[in-house]
């Protein structure tokens, strides 16, 4: 590869002195303006890494000492300022003064769908629409323990069957099988007379055994026609919505061994201002009750 320098015959311009296979490199430098703007790029890193943090070390590395983190915890206190007022009123109300009041409900609600997606959506869905598993749907108006403002504040603040909270809701059902209660065909009949109250029974002869088995052990908490009961958070047996399930391997299965879904209280974790924008949300989902 020869290095001579010459005259470009074509375009008049001398050539880098390389050559391959008989391709010239002509020497084209590159605009004036471009290299002025990459130098000035240079500039302008090397005041910045003077200036602002640009090293790979914690905490402010540049003479003006300023930070992301500390200019995002200035940016959370102003913000936190602004919205004292409200969320004053918000600990102060009551969750019907709240829907009553429109600025109160707007604020409530904006608020409530935050701190539902950042608390409650990895449970009940982002849409309050429940999963399988025990965690029930909070968009229908199927309600264990009442949907009503004041019953729904309450289960947030407390939680269900926790250790932590002595006001959270904590009735048990009793395990009929598992602690010798009924026996293997009682369990299977009590079953049958369950999916009846729905209208699924598939052995009419069990269902109406498991009828007079379910007076005996069940109706005292879920009713005689199995209506359920929210004050012992015994839920309706035959409108089928069912929360763990409701073919008849789970009902088995819930009559044999139980159920005993644990929410945690939000009392402690939560401001109370944010417990009561947490109800108004959840009631306005589409299944809350009026008072």
């Amino acid at each position: 590869m020869p290095t001579k320098i010459e005259k470009d015959a074509v375009s008049g311009r001398d050539t880098t002195g390389h050559e391959w296979d008989g391709i010239k490199e002509l020497n084209t430098p590159l605009p004036r303006w471009w290299l002025y703007t990459f130098y000035a790029t240079i500039v302008f890193a090397l005041v910045w890494v003077v200036l602002y943090p640009a090293l790979p070390i914690r905490g402010a590395t540049g003479l003006t000492g300023w930070t992301a983190r500390g200019a995002i915890v200035g940016e959370m206190a102003e913000r936190a300022n602004q919205q004292a007022p409200m969320l004053d009123a918000l600990r102060a109300a009551t969750p019907q003064q709240i829907l009553a009041d429109a600025n109160l409900r707007g604020f409530a609600l904006a608020g409530g769908r935050m701190a539902f997606a950042n608390n409650c959506a990895g449970c009940h869905g982002a849409g309050g629409q429940g999963a399988p598993g025990g965690f029930p749907s909070l968009a229908d108006d199927d309600w264990v323990w009442g949907g009503k403002l004041e019953e729904i504040r309450h289960t947030i603040r407390h939680g269900i069957r926790n250790t932590e909270d002595e006001a959270a809701r904590a009735t048990m059902m009793p395990r009929f099988l598992a602690d010798g209660l009924l026996k293997p065909a009682q369990v299977n009949d009590v079953a049958e007379h369950v999916l009846s109250l729905s209208g699924r029974a598939a052995d009419q002869a069990a269902a109406a055994r498991g009828a007079a088995v379910f007076a005996e052990n069940c109706a005292s908490c879920h009713g005689e026609a199995g209506r359920g009961n929210r004050e012992m958070g015994a839920p309706d047996l035959g409108d089928q919505v069912w929360l763990y399930g409701g073919d008849k391997a789970a009902v088995v299965h819930s009559i044999a061994y139980s159920r005993a879904g644990v929410m945690p209280s939000w009392n402690t974790r939560l401001d109370p201002a944010v417990v009561n924008m947490l109800t108004v949300y959840v009631h306005a989902l589409g299944g809350g009750e009026a008072e």
